[in-house]
């Protein structure tokens, strides 16, 4: 985090770059434009990350409004449409019943009748043209709006109110120290951050407490038959498919979750060593997700993810309220998040 704040300030001081990032307090302490790629358009905006997303939540609530009112009148063309189609198969059943062999007088009504169901017949199929024409003109004005459906977690309620704790823990690879005396407890409801340095030890602490076996010094105490969903920082080992992977979870609420992580159907029948990184990502908090747990440890859980996901995440987090161990840099996300933090 420190890093990035570092890296921030540099940028802040050039001209002419162009940046990629997903992290929002990053990009506001840097940049002056947005060209942000849109799943209908592509536009620019002059400001930062905070004015140009405030922008466009105004853009999508009144676009939202706008496709409401377009929904309505492509519904009612539709209406118009079928009651149209009716009148016009009402009008060609109309000739039917005339004997042409019968009198001259019966020959003259078939004739008008017919007649008068073709005038009717052409009338209608012109009629039907436009209001088809209304419809798809109506229907290119419907704005494709970024939206990010809800997502939801399934914790599991604990006994007691402490999940786990470390006391004076250390740990040392080799000669080398990582870290020392590092105390604190994990409680019901808490959603604590572990903030620090690369290789200043985060990492470490998470595996140990997930089972992993490191040597160290100190005490590491976890609740009785307490449960664990943990989400590694490296995502590269996925290989194979996402039903292999989805072994042992529901396999159906694991593709809903990454439909809503933005997922497309295409995804599902490749092998998980072709996704994105991102997508690897999403794939591990998917999995996560769909498992029932008293505690989770997240290790830097955003990584690669785009911004709309991250605050999908976000507002899961604060509506499930999760008892949650995790290690992030992004600012913005553990400012909102994070109840405790601990720094190494």
């Amino acid at each position: 985090m420190s890093a990035r704040d570092t890296v921030a300030r540099y940028l802040n001081g050039k001209g002419g770059f162009i940046l990629v990032s997903h992290d929002r307090a990053f990009l506001d302490g840097c940049i002056d434009h947005i060209l942000s790629i849109n799943k209908a358009n592509i536009e620019i905006q002059s400001g930062n990350f905070s004015s140009w997303w405030q922008n466009k939540q105004l853009q999508d609530e009144f676009e939202a409004a706008e496709n409401e009112r377009l929904k309505k009148d492509i519904t009612r063309l539709a209406a118009a449409a079928r009651r149209t189609a009716s009148w016009s198969d009402k009008s060609e059943r109309g000739k039917i019943g005339f004997d042409p062999r019968k009198t001259e007088k019966s020959k003259g009504r078939r004739a008008f009748e017919g007649e008068k169901a073709r005038k009717m017949m052409a009338r209608s199929k012109s009629i039907q043209d436009r209001q088809q024409r209304d419809i798809e003109e109506k229907e290119k004005l419907l704005k494709n709006i970024d939206t990010a459906e809800s997502l939801k977690i399934f914790p599991l309620a604990y006994h007691a109110s402490r999940l786990l704790s470390q006391e004076d823990v250390s740990v040392s690879y080799g000669e080398t120290p990582v870290f020392r005396g590092v105390t604190f407890t994990l409680e019901r409801g808490d959603r604590l951050a572990l903030n620090g340095g690369n290789g200043s030890g985060k990492s470490s602490i998470l595996k140990l407490l997930c089972g992993e076996d490191i040597p160290h010094g100190g005490t590491v105490t976890l609740g009785s038959r307490l449960s664990i969903s943990y989400v590694p920082q490296d995502a590269s080992f996925l290989a194979g498919s996402l039903d292999d992977f989805a072994d042992g979870i529901d396999g159906a609420l694991f593709r809903a979750i990454l439909r809503k992580l933005d997922f497309s159907r295409a995804q599902f029948d490749k092998d998980m060593r072709d996704f994105s990184a991102g997508q690897k990502k999403k794939a591990l908090l998917a999995r996560s997700l769909c498992q029932q747990a008293h505690v989770y440890i997240w290790d830097e859980p955003l990584n690669y993810i785009d911004v709309l996901s991250r605050m999908q995440i976000e507002e899961l987090i604060l509506e499930y309220t999760p008892t949650l161990l995790f290690v992030e840099h992004d600012r913005a996300f553990c400012e909102r998040i994070a109840t405790k933090t601990v720094r190494l």
